[in-house]
């Protein structure tokens, strides 16, 4: 309260300031006001409770906008009487309360507005204040979701200024110019992904929460440290089998235009609408594959069992037919019916022993890691979404260049990891020598043949990780040959160094941009203007469906009726005909009338 005080003298820049103090005392010290006169030149309130002798009078000065206390008269007896909320606590106080914090976390919700106004003044205020006072106040800070959608030309001829060779483009529906869908990959990512990436490509979604909606769409990939290399993203209004044949067109216009010959890539996804048959269509020689970690979350979902969790992942990384089939007998022991509902995914799309193309050991995909890089962006207009990517794109590619500079080793960290423990296990191996490329490596446990013209062992781990196993290290070593000649290109410090190689460019900031009347003429005029989708985020909370763990293990109860003696449904639910049910039971019964 000793922060609120007023005297008489007392003077504020202007009258604005003088309301904004007068409204944050009254709601600190709990008292109501009544506003008598206010206007640009004088303020007279009063407390609003009856016989209370508190009064404030301020005029402004003149010649000057600052505003000065004239008059201090009685002090409260009221006490504190606005508790469960406060007239002066409006959303545009709420909004100038929570801005800053706002600014330094996006997703500052609702409960935590009510939590710290609370903490600080002592009252109490709807959810429903709270939630439309963050809906306001991020619209201050980062604009509105129309605004976002009106200035999408300008942003994408921006960001190809910005960064030439980069992809931004934009498509529209209708005569009214509706947006339906964005396409971003930026030249740095496309060339990274050609020389110096993983040819594997993971392929997701993920609901935007923003007024109208939408889905992201994202095609991500592994560097040579199994890191997380985004290659290309967009929007659309709607997903559908008609948006993910659209993505991977343009995805595959991008790689197409960007090099001399196709490379053969292998997509796993969580086989979302469209995404099989868009594969197929647009990059007819690539493989594809399902994520396991969907999968075995699926399994575990559906199913209330974890360890059908785990015996999926260890049928998943099975290297043999006896220990696959060993793990699939299992599943069908604890639970028939998770076994029939896995028989829907051919285990030539999951499983390592069967799957036709190189995985090198990555199983899931990491669009996860991809979705969590702009959760707190989600509920922003579409052009925070983007800037979110491009922002956090543009930090990483530097960091990760600076960091490489101190690898001095053949390979990527994780990957060299790797070679040192299989050179490790080597060093007891018996190698017998049959030709020039053939070998026979004996362990204790068994014996594997080695074939290094072919990058094969009897073992399938050289096939499988791209790294030579412990017995062909072996092989190698015996004939006198650098085991880190034989292992894939794509896991080496120098194909690392040319994934980061291009710089991804800083964009400037909208108050830099071309107004739309200064656009560049190469832009359509209809399209100048770009209006929201139809599609809005329907009224209320949304519902969420919240999973026990504690519950996964347990069995479900079976419910049972009292009237017809059948089970799925309670007495008061039944809808059998009575009369039926008493004939039957009667029937059935030793009861005789007389």
């Amino acid at each position: 309260m000793e922060d609120h005080t007023f005297v008489v003298g007392q003077e504020f820049p202007d009258v604005k300031a003088f309301r904004n103090a007068i409204k944050e005392a009254a709601i600190a010290q709990h008292f109501e006001l009544r506003v008598i006169k206010s206007d640009l030149v004088r303020y007279f309130a009063k407390c609003a409770t009856e016989g209370c002798p508190w009064r404030i009078r301020a005029v402004k000065l003149p010649n000057s906008p600052t505003f000065t206390i004239r008059s201090l008269e009685g002090t409260h007896t009221c006490g504190k009487n606005a508790q469960n909320g406060h007239h002066q606590a409006s959303v545009d106080w709420i909004v100038s309360f929570i801005e800053e914090r706002l600014r330094d976390n996006i997703n500052y919700k609702p409960k935590d507005i009510l939590h710290d106004i609370h903490k600080q003044y002592g009252i109490i205020i709807p959810y429903k204040q709270a939630w439309r006072a963050k809906e306001r106040g991020l619209a201050a800070i980062y604009g509105s979701s129309e605004e976002g959608y009106c200035m999408l030309p300008t942003f994408c001829e921006e960001i190809k200024k910005t960064n030439p060779g980069s992809i931004a483009e934009l498509f529209t529906t209708g005569a009214d110019n509706r947006f339906q869908r964005l396409f971003v990959s930026f030249h740095a990512s496309i060339c990274g992904f050609l020389s110096g990436c993983l040819p594997i490509v993971g392929l997701g979604g993920i609901q935007l929460k923003s007024k109208y909606l939408g889905t992201l769409l994202s095609a991500t990939a592994f560097d040579a440290d199994g890191g997380l290399f985004p290659l290309a993203f967009g929007v659309v209004d709607t997903e559908n089998d008609d948006s993910w044949i659209w993505f991977l067109s343009e995805l595959h216009k991008a790689l197409e235009m960007n090099s001399e010959k196709m490379p053969q890539l292998t997509f796993l996804s969580d086989g979302q609408k469209g995404t099989l048959d868009a594969i197929r269509r647009k990059f007819p020689n690539s493989c594809h594959a399902f994520c396991m970690s969907y999968l075995s979350e699926s399994i575990s979902k559906e199913f209330k069992n974890s360890r059908l969790f785990h015996l999926l992942w260890k049928a998943a990384y099975a290297t043999t037919t006896t220990v696959f089939k060993e793990k699939m007998a299992e599943i069908e022991e604890a639970s028939p019916e998770a076994a029939k509902w896995i028989q829907q995914f051919p285990p030539s799309r999951w499983a390592l022993l069967y799957f036709e193309g190189t995985r090198y050991g990555h199983l899931s995909s990491n669009i996860e890691e991809f979705n969590r890089w702009i959760l707190d962006a989600l509920e922003l207009p579409i052009i925070q979404v983007v800037e979110q990517i491009h922002n956090k794109l543009m930090s990483e590619f530097e960091d990760r260049r600076t960091r490489s500079h101190s690898w001095f080793s053949v390979l990527a960290p994780s990957a060299e990891t790797r070679m040192q423990e299989v050179i490790s296990r080597a060093s007891t191996y018996q190698v017998l020598r049959s030709d020039e490329v053939e070998f026979e490596v004996i362990s204790a446990e068994r014996s594997d043949i080695v074939n290094i013209g072919k990058h094969s062992c009897s073992c399938r781990d050289w096939q499988l990780y791209g790294i030579p196993c412990a017995h062909a290290a072996a092989a190698i070593m015996s004939c006198r040959k650098d085991v880190y000649a034989f292992a894939e290109k794509c896991f080496t410090v120098a194909s690392y160094h040319e994934a980061y190689s291009e710089e991804i460019y800083p964009i400037p900031q909208k108050i830099d941009w071309n107004k739309f009347d200064e656009a560049p003429s190469t832009l359509n005029e209809d399209a100048q203007v770009v209006r929201p989708p139809k599609f809005r985020r329907p009224p209320g909370r949304p519902e969420k469906k919240r999973i026990c763990v504690g519950e996964l293990n347990r069995e479900k109860h079976t419910v049972h009726c009292s009237r017809c003696n059948q089970t799925g449904h309670y007495k008061t639910t039944c809808k059998a005909d009575i009369m039926k049910v008493i004939d039957s039971s009667l029937v059935g019964s030793n009861f005789v009338l007389k």
